[in-house]
């Protein structure tokens, strides 16, 4: 049964109209169009330019923009086969993306230049410690594909061709900003080289907000199939997120890379710190607990509410993962490994790009070759990440959905049947400790 939102407007909590929302919403559109008067001026300076400078354009476009094709092609390729096979799919992840940043960090050791030795040098530790983590969390996978493969099951109509639309909204864009950081590196001095910065970063969170966009709005869809058998439509869907949530889509795509790095930096710590010193092991503790309480305040779960509800990022998180905690999902959340396999999927685009810009530009003008590939993996990066916002938004879904009515006939056993065993194990756990 399909229903228009005017339907289930009991599920609808349009947020206030307060200060912080509308901010961010202007700042985006001000830059997004400050960004646009830029790249105009950029490009057609370097055009004009070009000769005076020695910069030649038909050597540093054509591979740049080759990247950026490819980078389509293969976020196209992962949204492809994860609707098809969700879980060969995300098994491959776990050794493609090792194998093709292995492949990237080799492509910049040859390049020789001193930046791109040290860009080549960690991408081959990256690559080793993706490497690692595959054979650490290989336990894990069976549940995760069982969940992937559920979640994404029954496509509600016309969301494949959103998904599609935010590929290529995301291609075009990045097509758009590439020539003005070609007309930017036709003079290279330091304005220019600010240029550049101010460019990559309105591509980063431009690209964050069309992700999350995405994910607002299948998320809302998927929810509303989970928890009350309705399928909303795709068209109202997406237009109700336009026309009211911008505001707090912007504050999350702003603020969460931020709390993913914060986070992401305690558990390196903690692991790092172990227990063997004292004060190191403290610091790490407190550190830890500093990002465990912003993570409670923002995170990529409240994103679900925002959809559903209409509330503004923060109360949608903190309600979010009280939910979860409540429902005692946070293990479980824990040992789930979708945000890794959207993660690698990144990484592989990431490193093909880079593989394509790289290896063109080094055939025909190696001096390109190293920021080519640089940005070409960025591009790669961001475009791939947009392209599993579907997987991300199901998986979201489902478990806020389970969360609130556990008891939920729609569902199948997964999490629950998860929950068990990871309570059996921590009370052998418990046994073998009392034992010792």
């Amino acid at each position: 049964m399909q229903v228009r939102d005017s339907n289930v407007s009991q599920f609808e909590m349009r947020p206030p109209g307060n200060f912080l929302r509308k901010l961010f919403q202007n700042l985006f559109f001000l830059q997004f169009l400050l960004i646009i008067v830029l790249v105009i001026f950029l490009t057609i300076r370097g055009l004009v330019s070009a000769h005076s400078h020695h910069f030649r354009p038909q050597q540093w476009y054509p591979p740049i923009l080759g990247s950026v094709a490819c980078a389509g092609v293969v976020s196209l390729s992962w949204q492809l086969m994860s609707s098809y096979n969700p879980s060969r799919t995300m098994r491959a992840a776990f050794w493609i993306s090792p194998l093709l940043t292995c492949a990237a960090g080799i492509l910049f050791v040859a390049i020789g230049s001193p930046g791109s030795l040290a860009a080549g040098a960690l991408a081959i530790v990256s690559a080793v410690i993706q490497s690692i983590y595959s054979c650490w969390v290989n336990p894990r996978l069976d549940y995760s594909c069982r969940v992937l493969s559920t979640a994404t099951a029954f496509s509600p109509a016309n969301t494949s061709v959103l998904r599609f639309l935010a590929i290529l909204a995301s291609t075009l864009y990045s097509c758009f900003l590439v020539a003005g950081i070609g007309g930017a590196s036709a003079t290279r001095s330091a304005l220019d080289k600010l240029f550049i910065f101010l460019i990559l970063l309105s591509l980063t969170w431009t690209l964050h907000i069309i992700k999350n966009t995405i994910l607002v709005t299948l998320s809302r869809i998927k929810y509303m199939q989970f928890a009350v058998g309705m399928d909303v439509n795709t068209k109202d869907a997406l237009y109700e997120t336009l026309g009211h949530l911008m505001g707090t889509i912007c504050i999350g795509s702003a603020l969460l890379p931020v709390l993913s790095v914060v986070r992401g930096s305690a558990r390196a710590i903690s692991l790092i710190s172990g227990d063997t010193d004292e004060f190191l092991f403290s610091c790490a503790n407190c550190y830890a607990g500093v990002a465990s309480r912003l993570v409670a305040h923002g995170n990529r779960w409240g994103f679900v509410q925002v959809g559903v509800y209409g509330k503004n990022f923060g109360q949608a998180s903190r309600d979010t993962w009280e939910l979860l905690g409540r429902g005692g999902l946070e293990p479980v959340i824990e040992s789930d490994l979708t945000s890794s396999f959207c993660f690698l999927c990144g990484m592989a685009g990431g490193s093909a790009s880079t593989l394509v810009g790289g290896t063109w530009s080094l055939l025909i003008h190696k001096s390109y070759a190293t920021e080519v590939s640089i940005y070409a993996f960025l591009i790669g990066y961001f475009m791939t990440r947009v392209s599993m916002a579907w997987q991300q938004a199901c998986i979201l879904a489902y478990y806020v959905a389970y969360a609130e009515n556990p008891q939920n006939q729609r569902l199948d056993p997964t999490i629950s049947s998860r929950i068990k065993e990871i309570q059996r194990l921590q009370q052998i756990q418990e046994i073998q400790r009392s034992q010792v």
